[in-house]
């Protein structure tokens, strides 16, 4: 699904500053967004050295997963739309048959083939009317995760329409900083964060010995927060409109569009979710937004070790059945 490049939830880092010889801390361009990536390490060099490691393991799986690279066995797949099937790496196969998994999950909510989806939504400012029905109709024609065929013994993909196309928009941030996460646990990391703008998985403590946290962004003034959070070996992924959308008629239209139907979502401005692993946490995020309030945190509260904090687009809060905002540090 689309993914908005923005930190909507941002790492307390109290008590850092007093042992910075013991966390170590990089920011820089991946994927095409940013990504924090902080570990505990038991010198500046072994710090270092780890973090190379995740930088590595971050560059191989976009590599892997690009739709913009067209050496990326992604775009092989794309390319063989309406011709033949593309034999991949078991890794990519299981990511995609997972992908699917969510999308029948979500009925649909999610789905990696939204890249076959015409672009008739602007959210540039240049929009002075809705799109013909018809046109957003015929947007989402070629849209549709049901159509993909697998073949489980050759690992092959195939997409049996020409313009078809698969993206991982909504998935791929997060399974990146799952996969760098295990990397460094497999290393003897005992604590870190991956941050993929706002896909975020945490481990350990901080060298103090308290929790990492993170902060619940009110989405109408990013500078301040509503809440806390603890994060304890969980992955919490926000998914907002704060700066792309239109407004037609009085009804506030974001940039995550449902695959569905081709229209945007309504009714959400904001969706946190809480999940054991980044990857289903990131995709969960996106379809919460298209499912809309009520939907959305009834959907939640029938997965285990999952959460959502929801904000709506009248700004009120609305949390899954195992969160109680009343137990964290709240915020004006």
């Amino acid at each position: 699904m689309f993914r908005i490049l923005l930190i909507s939830a941002w790492i307390a880092t109290s008590g850092l500053s007093a042992q910075a010889d013991s966390s170590y801390h990089r920011t820089l361009t991946l994927m095409g967004c940013r990504f924090d990536l902080t570990v505990v390490a038991e010198d500046a060099e072994a710090g270092e050295r780890y973090l190379d490691m995740a930088v590595g393991e971050i560059s191989r799986i976009e590599g892997l997963i690009s739709s913009w690279d067209p050496a990326s066995q992604t775009s092989e797949i794309n390319r063989r739309a309406g011709e033949r099937a593309v034999v991949v790496d078991p890794e990519l196969y299981d990511l995609i048959r997972r992908s699917v998994g969510i999308s029948t999950l979500t009925d649909g909510a999610f789905d990696i083939t939204y890249a076959s989806m015409d672009k008739v939504w602007h959210f540039d400012g240049s929009m002075t009317e809705l799109p013909p029905p018809d046109t957003i109709a015929a947007s989402v024609s070629r849209v549709g995760y049901r159509r993909m065929q697998f073949d489980d013994d050759a690992h092959s993909i195939f997409l049996p329409e020409a313009g078809m196309k698969i993206g991982f928009g909504a998935i791929g941030k997060g399974y990146a900083a799952d996969r760098a996460r295990a990397l460094l646990e497999a290393e003897g990391v005992k604590a870190g964060i991956i941050n993929a703008s706002g896909d975020l998985t945490a481990w350990g403590k901080q060298p103090d010995g308290k929790d990492w946290l993170v902060a619940i962004t009110n989405p109408l003034n990013k500078a301040k927060a509503f809440a806390w959070l603890p994060v304890d070996n969980r992955a919490v992924v926000t998914s907002g409109d704060y700066e792309k959308f239109v407004t037609f008629n009085g009804i506030r239209y974001a940039h995550i569009i449902d695959p569905r139907t081709g229209y945007p979502a309504t009714g959400i401005v904001s969706a946190t979710v809480f999940a054991p692993k980044a990857e289903l946490a990131d995709a969960l995020a996106t379809s919460i937004f298209v499912m809309g309030p009520e939907i959305g945190i009834d959907f939640i509260d029938q997965l285990p070790g999952v959460d959502v904090i929801i904000v709506d687009a009248g700004n009120q809060v609305h949390s899954s059945s195992g969160i109680d905002l009343q137990n964290f540090t709240q915020h004006d």
